[in-house]
């Protein structure tokens, strides 16, 4: 398999991996801004762009194939799914991965009997049947949830929107991502996580809640975690220059 990856910047390797339904220019700024510091690697998931699809279609396939195609030694940010790509990466390869920064990330996506920080699972499955008989009318109602409440929706809807059209995701991908939601459990690994790792979260998510994000940040050890005020699913699209700052001195410290 040979990952679609766009390569900007010089110095230590960072990777960017986007999040469900939408492709690597999501991240144009955001590498943009990293750029200067870091040679920033923005791929596209499997499935994605010009990417192929990885079988099975699981998590952890998912960071096997992004890892063989990675440098040697690099730093992961990962936003919602791909943070839990970025953390099944950590876990299978943690020589390769560095360090982590999870934006808008939570181990758990859907609700379980001692996790409430997710989404019910019957609207989950309803997504996805509204996925198969209207797959652009649920790209867009995702999006309009995903900036919900957000200082800036408008501007975020709008990036979202277009990196959602820029090439149309193959279906088998967008199925095989939301089934990944409803299966995957990471849990019980966070505290075997050795990579030093921040956790990034917006105050208004109506996505994943803040209090996944904290759990994450309580549970990997040596974890930091910090809220954006007036953000929703995506804080490096409405908060752009805060965010940006957080992760590249992170990165880089």
């Amino acid at each position: 398999m040979t990952l679609s990856v766009a390569i900007i910047g010089e110095g230590t390797p960072v990777v960017l991996l986007h999040g469900w339904g939408l492709h690597a220019p999501v991240w144009d700024e955001l590498a943009a801004a990293l750029a200067p510091r870091f040679q920033v690697h923005v791929a596209d998931l499997p499935g994605y762009g010009d990417s192929p699809l990885c079988e099975p279609y699981t998590v952890r396939a998912i960071a096997q194939a992004v890892a063989r195609e990675m440098p040697p030694v690099c730093r992961v940010v990962g936003w919602s799914l791909g943070a839990l790509v970025a953390l099944a990466w950590a876990r299978c390869a943690p020589r390769q991965v560095a360090r982590l920064a999870l934006l808008a990330a939570t181990p758990c996506f859907v609700q379980r009997r001692d996790w409430a920080h997710g989404v019910e699972r019957d609207a989950l499955l309803a997504f996805t049947r509204e996925l198969e008989s209207d797959c652009d009318g649920a790209l867009e109602r995702f999006i309009a949830l995903q900036v919900l409440g957000d200082d800036a929706a408008g501007q975020a809807a709008q990036t979202l929107r277009r990196t959602a059209r820029i090439r149309r995701s193959s279906l088998a991908a967008l199925r095989g991502g939301l089934q990944i939601l409803l299966d995957t459990d990471l849990r019980g690994a966070l505290a075997g996580i050795e990579q030093r790792t921040l956790v990034v979260h917006g105050d208004r998510d109506r996505v994943i809640p803040p209090a996944a994000g904290r759990h994450l940040g309580s549970s990997v050890p040596g974890a930091r975690f910090e809220l954006i005020g007036g953000a929703a699913h995506a804080p490096f699209l409405s908060k752009p220059e805060p965010v940006a700052a957080l992760v590249s001195d992170f990165l880089d410290g």
